[in-house]
């Protein structure tokens, strides 16, 4: 890949893998304050949140994904020759899970709905699924930051997962 093009994909790579983080942290200040005792500000925050998970979750998550898995692909870290690159696509896959299969904000507005308070574990349920995520997202920016160089053991052992060199181009003088 050009330097140009890579470095493209890495500015977006980085910017989106940032507002994702941006944006879960909204969906906790929102589940944060739907736990007051003001159930109408409960409902309309848990209204609120399907529009922050489907205009900023969902594509910012699948884009990290993509421009994470090209990145990786056409780099020398490669996707499965790092611990800390495996580590990342594992925990943006969880990310992922834990906001398709745990966080139902849906679920919790139709709790709320004609100012009744939804159930405290239910809420706290959900609070859970975005610190989760929080943290999920957290270690993921650290190891993209300290890079550790431990390989995995599949990449020390087969050369074929190596990446290969290019061969460089000769001048006219053939050297």
């Amino acid at each position: 890949m050009r330097p140009r093009i890579r470095k493209s994909i890495t500015v977006i790579h980085v910017i989106v893998s940032v507002a994702l983080l941006g944006e879960v942290w909204g969906l906790v200040v929102l589940n944060t304050a739907a736990l007051t005792m003001d159930p109408e500000l409960a409902h309309a925050a848990y209204r609120l949140m399907p529009l922050l998970v489907f205009a900023g979750g969902i594509p910012l998550s699948l884009t990290a994904l993509t421009t994470g898995v090209t990145l990786a692909l056409t780099s020398h870290w490669g996707l499965f020759r790092h611990y800390w690159v495996v580590a990342k696509l594992v925990l943006l896959v969880a990310v992922i899970c834990v906001g398709m299969l745990l966080f139902d904000p849906e679920g919790m507005a139709a709790a709320t709905e004609g100012a009744t308070a939804a159930p405290a574990a239910r809420q706290w349920g959900q609070v859970a699924a975005l610190g989760a995520q929080i943290v999920m997202l957290m270690t993921a920016t650290a190891l993209s930051v300290f890079k550790p160089r431990r390989k995995l053991l599949a990449a020390e052992r087969f050369p074929s997962l190596r990446p290969r060199r290019r061969a460089r181009p000769r001048g006219l003088m053939g050297g």
